[in-house]
């Protein structure tokens, strides 16, 4: 392998500005979905992505994740081996029309985004009362 012909991951990045979102190789984070009676949490592994590197949307029933890997690079340096050549995360989700995505709340800590996407009110469970005749 001829290290010196090798890109890095300054090379791959400046690329990957150059390209459509969609044309870029990115990640596939791991994700944790709970349900309960008043929604879905969403818990995603983004390590890397800072808050102002991060893109959450949706369209239509379409939920999409992504995020583009900070690893703290001087611009100064030049690798010359660089194990980690995809800097972004990519993730999309199809949503129940059950679900409200005019309230959906966003959090991110340690790396880990924390999304609470609440039902549609007429998509609650609720309890019928039974009257005695």
């Amino acid at each position: 392998m001829d290290m010196k012909t090798s890109p890095t991951n300054r090379e791959n990045a400046e690329a990957a500005t150059a390209r459509p979102a969609s044309d870029v190789p990115a990640l596939t984070p791991p994700v944790d979905v709970f349900e309960d009676e008043n929604g879905i949490t969403l818990l995603a592994d983004l390590p890397g992505v800072s808050k102002e590197n991060l893109n959450i949307r949706v369209e239509g029933e379409q939920l999409a994740i992504e995020g583009t890997v900070s690893l703290g690079e001087s611009t100064r340096l030049e690798a010359v081996y660089a194990e980690v050549r995809v800097a972004q995360y990519r993730r999309t989700f199809a949503l129940s029309g059950d679900l409200d995505t005019e309230r959906i709340d966003a959090k991110m800590k340690n790396g880990v985004l924390t999304l609470r996407i609440p039902k549609a009110e007429q998509a609650k469970p609720r309890r019928i009362p039974v009257t005695v005749a």
